[in-house]
């Protein structure tokens, strides 16, 4: 069984409340879960206590079992000291896209054009 440790969202609209749950990943996201293992408050401030808590006991042993935590919950793990931090490594994350390219490259050509005509006056 693939076991995931994920946030399953509760609260009202506009009002998100999530528990970081050990789920079945085939499991849906706010669907049956095998234990809650915390709390994830986003609308605290982010150096509330109550933010994010977790039983450390608990994540560690499924962590041990071979539950992958997702993206998220392993970031709240690192801050948390439960984990080690991942290297993070996206070459293309600053890179422009397409679009922003191509117009860097005719802005590129408005400006060397007048320099030419420039210095073929001289």
């Amino acid at each position: 069984m693939a076991m995931k440790i994920r946030l399953a969202r509760g609260g009202s609209k506009k009002r998100p409340f999530y528990r970081i749950v050990a789920a079945d990943s085939r499991m849906p996201r706010d669907g049956r879960f095998i234990e809650k293992l915390g709390t994830y408050n986003p609308l605290l401030p982010k150096d509330s206590e109550e933010r994010v808590k977790m039983d450390a006991e608990r994540v560690q042993y499924w962590l041990g079992q071979g539950a992958q935590p997702t993206d998220r919950v392993a970031r709240m793990l690192e801050a948390a000291g439960l984990r080690e931090k991942a290297e993070r490594n996206n070459p293309k994350k600053g890179t422009p896209g397409k679009k922003a390219q191509e117009r860097a490259e005719e802005k590129a050509a408005k400006a060397a054009a007048p320099a030419e005509e420039e210095a073929a006056a001289e």
